[in-house]
Order: structure tokens, then sequence, then C-alpha cells
């Protein structure tokens, strides 16, 4: 949500939840809010009892045909085989809502989606809470899914009217990335600007001569983090693809592993996803080479998208870590010169 919305209070919020639900005819009902970040994300209650999630998307962010592909998507995904969402269909069949401005809203989407019973896998910023033995356990499923999702989209015909982001050359290192201009962004000291700034025509340049030899590129989830992987007794589930689209199945790796680099166990946890993904899709060496690459790159998105929310809750102490975490990461490619 933008700045606006942020500062709106929760009566308001509710209320435009409420009026979202009149499409389902469930408007007599006091919605839960769950989460309140990019989309205000609430638990409510379908006809039979059954719970779901209400998303109201940020303004803006997705028009109607990206939000219409993503659920689009997730259908197919769930018809797969996957453990995911899919979308619940409005009185008249829609899967999809605009909802009109008013003096405290822009206008903005809403959809409902079939409810996930797991338990978040963690937070991030907080220690992993699982013993090692379980860690494998995860992230070996999480692996296998991540590998069944890669499999299923390839084998999906998209409408011609699908669209979604990409993760691409542009997405990434462009003069106008997905996330915002990780070089260029509000809050980055002198130095950091200039270190940043340098990497990215070196990076490109990694990265293409990777594509070059053939990378994985496909449908991704781009935002498998700890708070989107749901944990149950005998698999993992896949939740909040806002940032789905295309990209680099190797992208869809670091994402994950990125935010466990500072675990104790993160070995384990690397060598566990990777075996996983391996049981239901080839992972050639090769390209388990560009991990730190792609490692390096998902750090600077973080960059962007922290610098483009300046009014985050300590947005400045985020922006810090990231740089440092950026540069960290950075490191072995400068020594060995780029090759």
């Amino acid at each position: 949500m933008d700045e606006h919305s942020i500062a709106l209070p929760m009566a308001a919020l509710h209320g435009r939840a409420q009026e979202a639900l009149r499409h389902w005819g469930l408007a007599d009902q006091s919605p839960v809010l769950l989460k309140f970040r990019e989309n205000a994300v609430f638990r409510v209650r379908l006809a039979d009892g059954a719970p779901a999630a209400l998303r109201l998307h940020r303004p803006g962010y997705h028009d109607d045909r990206a939000l219409a592909s993503e659920l689009q998507w997730m259908a197919a995904l769930k018809a797969g085989g996957l453990h995911v969402p899919a979308p619940i269909p409005t009185l008249d069949g829609s899967d999809l809502v605009t909802l009109p401005s008013t003096p405290d809203f822009a206008p903005q989407h809403a959809d409902i989606v079939s409810w996930m019973h797991g338990e978040e896998l963690g937070r991030s910023g907080e220690p992993l809470r699982h013993p090692p033995e379980r860690l494998a356990t995860i992230f070996g499923q999480l692996g296998e899914a991540m590998a069944e999702l890669h499999d299923v989209s390839d084998r999906w015909t998209p409408a011609a009217s699908f669209a979604r982001p990409a993760w691409d050359f542009d997405g990434l290192l462009g003069e106008t990335p997905l996330w915002g201009r990780f070089w260029d962004c509000q809050g980055l000291t002198p130095d950091a600007a200039r270190q940043l700034a340098a990497l990215r025509p070196r990076l490109t340049e990694k990265l293409r001569a990777a594509d070059h030899a053939g990378l994985d590129y496909g449908l991704i989830h781009a935002d498998l983090v700890r708070e989107n992987v749901l944990v149950g007794p005998a698999h993992v589930e896949l939740i909040d693809f806002d940032d789905a689209g295309y990209g680099w199945r190797m992208f869809d790796i670091a994402t994950t592993l990125l935010r466990n680099r500072r675990e104790p166990h993160f070995e384990l946890i690397r060598a566990s996803l990777i075996a996983g993904y391996r049981r239901r899709r080839p992972l050639p060496e090769a390209a388990l080479e560009t991990l730190p690459l792609f490692l390096l790159i998902r750090s600077l998105t973080y960059i962007g998208w922290i610098g483009a929310r300046p009014a985050t809750p300590d947005a400045e102490q985020r922006l810090a870590r990231y740089v440092r975490e950026a540069l960290e990461l950075a490191k072995p490619f400068l020594r060995e010169g780029w090759g």
C-alpha cells in the first residue's frame, strides 16, 4: 500500500474489505486483517463456513490484466497438483473485482483465494526454530515443490492475454528495474551509490554470459522467502504470488537461500533444497555455479525495494543492512576480476 493507505484508520480498511465482500455475497461478516504490506490480506469465511483469504491489492502496483494472469497461473498450478491457493469466483463468476475510488481509497482490485493451512516457515530476521533434521526435510520438500512449479509452468499454455512482470536483464539490471534503481535510490551514501552503479554493467556482462550458456528460464514464483512458505506435516504450501512472473529458475533458488545465509545450518539448508529440486527436475552443475551471481543480484533488488519505500518502519537500518550484504556478496566477483 502507499503511504496514504498506511496511514488509514483500520475502520476504513475493514469497510473497504466489506465493500469487496459484497461481490461474493459475504458482506455479513467482520474480516480479520492478517497482513498489511503491499496488499491488505484478510481472513474471511465462505458461505459454507470454510476460511479463505481476501486480498485488497495495492493500488497501481499491478493492473487488472496482470492480476487476472496471476490468478490463472495459480489455478493451473493447483490443477497440476501443487499446494497453492486458487481463486474463488464471485457471484457472477469473476475471479477479480475492481473497487471504485472513494475519499479514502484509489481504485483498486480485490480477489479471494482458497485458504492454506500450514504454518509459516519463519520470519525474516528471526532464527529458524526447527532442528537440523526437520530443516533438511522442509527444505527438501521446498526444493521439490519449486521444481514441480517450474515443471507445471512449462507444460501449461497461458492465454494470449497472459501478462506478468519479467525478472530479466531489464527487470533486474536495466534503467528501471522492477523493484527500483538500487544504485540511485533515496538514502544511499555517495560511496555506496558509486559502488552499486559500478556493479551494474559488470553484472550484466556476467548474466548475459550465463544466459548464453543455456540457463533455464520461464515462469517463477520470485518470492519464496520464509513468510511465503507454509509448512504442513507432509508437504509445504506456497503462497503470495504477487511478484511472480518470468525469470531464470536460479533466481527462484537464490531468493529462497539469500535470507538463510546467516543460519548456522545454511549448508544443510542449501544442500537439502538443491537435492529436493533435483529429485523432480534437472539442475546441471553449470547452472548451480551461477548461484553466487544470483544471490548478489537478488540482494540488490532489496536495496531498490526499500529505497522506494522510505516511510517503511526502520527503512534506514534495513537499507544499510541490504547494502552491506550486497557489497559482501560482490567481493568474490571483484577478486576474480569478473573473468
